[in-house]
C-alpha cells in the first residue's frame, strides 16, 4: 500500500518516534510459530494428547488473557501450562528475525537526529532473546517495555507511566505499531502521528506494508 504524500510523516515536525518491537520491526512469523506450533507440541507431550486436543485446550486460555499483561507474559505462562516458556524461546530463537526494511529504516533515524524509543509488549526475558538474536536495542536511545508500568500498551495506565519516564511532547510524537488496540489507545494519548504497518490496514489509520515506507 501507498501512503498518499499528504500522509506521510513530516519529519521537521517530529522529534521522537516511538517504534513497536513484534510484528513491526520483527517478523510475527516466529511468534505465530512458537505459540501455535512449539506451545501446542510441548503441551501435547507434557499430556500424552494429540496436537489437535492440546490446541483446543489452549485456545480458550489464550483468548481469556489476549490483551491484558498476562498474554505477554511468559513467568504467567510457564506458570499456567507447566513449560518452561523462556527456555522454550531460546530453543527456538534462530527462527527471530527482521522484517525486511525494518533495520535499515530505525539505522536512518539516527541520521534524521530523531529521540528512537523502543515500546513494547514483550516481556523483559523475551526482549532479551529477542535483543541477542537481532541486536534490535542497539538502535534505540531507549527502550520500555510494558510490564515495567504493570500495564499493556493496550491502557491508558501505560501510556501515562511513559510519560512520566520519558517526557515526549505527544504533537511532536510518531508512533507505529501493528495492533488496532495499541493504536487507538496511542490515539486517545495524544499522539499526533500513528501508522499501522499491513496487518492492521483499516480506514483509522494510515497504513504501511513496512515501516521503509516512511
Amino acid at each position: 500500500m501507498t501512503l498518499a504524500p499528504a500522509q506521510k510523516p513530516q519529519w521537521h515536525h517530529i522529534d521522537t518516534v516511538l517504534l513497536d518491537l513484534d510484528g513491526t520491526l520483527l517478523d510475527l512469523a516466529f511468534d505465530n510459530f512458537f505459540w501455535w506450533e512449539s506451545v501446542p507440541a510441548a503441551y501435547a507431550g507434557a499430556r500424552g494428547c494429540s496436537l489437535e486436543e492440546a490446541r483446543a485446550a489452549l485456545l480458550p486460555q489464550f483468548r481469556k488473557w489476549e490483551g491484558q499483561l498476562e498474554w505477554y507474559c511468559i513467568d504467567h505462562w510457564s506458570r499456567e501450562l507447566g513449560l518452561d516458556v523462556a527456555q522454550m524461546h531460546r530453543d527456538e530463537s534462530a527462527r527471530i528475525g527482521w522484517l525486511p526494511g525494518a533495520e535499515g529504516f530505525v539505522s536512518r533515524l539516527r541520521s534524521l537526529g530523531k529521540r528512537r524509543v523502543l515500546v513494547t509488549n514483550a516481556h523483559p526475558e523475551t526482549l532479551a532473546i529477542k535483543d541477542r538474536q537481532t541486536g534490535v536495542t542497539r538502535y534505540f536511545d531507549a527502550v520500555f517495555s510494558s510490564h515495567a508500568f504493570r500495564a499493556p500498551k493496550e491502557s491508558a495506565e501505560f501510556w501515562r507511566g511513559l510519560r512520566a519516564v520519558e517526557p515526549f511532547d505527544p504533537r511532536r510524537t510518531v508512533f507505529i505499531d501493528d495492533s488496532l488496540p495499541v493504536l487507538r489507545a496511542a490515539r486517545k494519548a495524544g499522539i499526533a502521528w500513528i501508522y499501522a504497518v499491513s496487518a492492521t490496514a483499516s480506514a483509522e489509520f494510515a497504513a504501511v506494508t513496512s515501516v521503509a515506507e516512511l
